[in-house]
């Protein structure tokens, strides 16, 4: 099966986060005896990897991969840890996109990161998604990410979010940044209004 498009990950990269988490298990993925897995750790690591990039639905992945959804749910549970350890070095920091952004021209946008409805947390609702979830602001260039930010509550607007992360103050040293609506009055090239939302 071919994976890249669904992990965002070529085959290269997809064994060596594979070879990295296996090493950080506690015993072998296969272990002689008892019942053998229903995924091998390659499979496994790539539905992580999968549910994790395009929010999938898990039984969409159990049909992907023939498991039934407990399994999927189960290796996503425990491997999701290992795949954020194994992975957190590549990462950019806010430190590392301020050397980056000097004299290119960047985006930025934000992003819903959807979640269980949790009734006691309102501040999850993003109206303008109509769901809950947690905001993420995103800073490219060209396709290349430059930073992501930890999440907000969905209920955080755009605007508002990039002064509560180090979006704000990266930006500060880019060569100018593109935004949507959203950002409005942030001092960023953006859409105009429309006449008939203006009046």
């Amino acid at each position: 099966m071919r994976l890249k498009f669904t992990t965002g990950l070529d085959d290269d990269q997809l064994d060596e986060v594979v070879a990295r988490v296996e090493e950080l298990l506690e015993e072998p993925w296969d272990r002689p005896r008892g019942r053998k897995k229903k995924l091998s750790l390659r499979d496994a690591v790539a539905v992580t990897v999968a549910y994790l990039r395009q929010n999938m639905i898990q039984e969409v992945l159990g049909e992907m991969w023939d498991v039934a959804q407990p399994n999927v749910s189960d290796k996503i549970t425990y491997l999701t840890p290992l795949v954020a350890k194994v992975v957190q070095e590549f990462v950019p920091t806010s430190q590392d996109a301020m050397e980056m952004v000097p004299g290119r021209v960047c985006l930025v946008d934000g992003s819903l990161g959807p979640c269980w409805s949790w009734r006691g947390h309102r501040e999850l609702w993003a109206g303008k998604h109509k769901t809950t979830g947690h905001n993420f602001q995103v800073i490219t260039n060209r396709g290349e990410v430059l930073f992501v930010s930890d999440p907000l509550p969905g209920s955080v607007h755009d605007a508002t979010a990039i002064a509560q992360t180090p979006v704000a103050e990266i930006l500060q040293h880019s060569g100018g940044v593109i935004a949507d609506k959203g950002y409005q009055g942030c001092g960023y090239v953006t859409p105009r209004k429309s006449q008939r939302a203006a009046s």
